[in-house]
């Protein structure tokens, strides 16, 4: 499976580097938001980056995740488990998807919060938790013994990387 979340240390010196080639670029909207989240890390608000990379082609042949019996579909944002449809809210579907594409990784609450909220929205871990509670009841064959996503203690959630 192709990756697109990429995890690099910056330290200051190079953030101060990348901030001022960023603005002397030609604008773009990737330029102005990298940009933002480098001002983000060098004034403390925050302790991490997270970086999407390259472009998404339309059709691309990850528009469809396959884990066991549950089908993600992008382009239909459509999920199933064994052919039958499950309905999920639009940042249900943002976190599944999220966590199914990069399989096997473990991410934090406040990575899992960066790649799915794209305005403000209350960094707390009790929602990330909701959220993730929600899902489980609506995907998993047994919420109370989780095969899709697994949490990993002390540090966050995964989607198993053995189906």
């Amino acid at each position: 499976m192709k990756k697109h979340i990429g995890f690099l240390t910056l330290d200051f010196p190079l953030a101060r580097w990348l901030s001022d080639a960023l603005r002397t670029a030609p604008p773009s909207r990737s330029a102005q938001d990298l940009l933002e989240g480098l001002g983000d890390l060098m004034n403390g608000s925050t302790e991490s980056l997270m970086l999407e990379l390259g472009e998404r082609e339309p059709g691309a042949a990850d528009d469809l995740l396959r884990c066991g019996g549950l089908s993600i579909d992008l382009r239909l944002r459509r999920v199933s488990r064994d052919g039958v449809e499950i309905s999920l809210t639009p940042k249900e579907f943002d976190i599944l998807y999220f966590l199914a594409r990069n399989r096997g990784e473990v991410f934090t609450k406040e990575q899992i919060y960066q790649a799915v909220w794209e305005s403000d929205y209350l960094l707390d871990d009790s929602n990330i938790m909701a959220f993730i509670r929600k899902l489980r009841k609506k995907i998993e064959p047994n919420p109370d013994a989780p095969e899709y996503i697994l949490t990993i203690w002390g540090i966050g959630y995964k989607f198993s990387d053995k189906l």
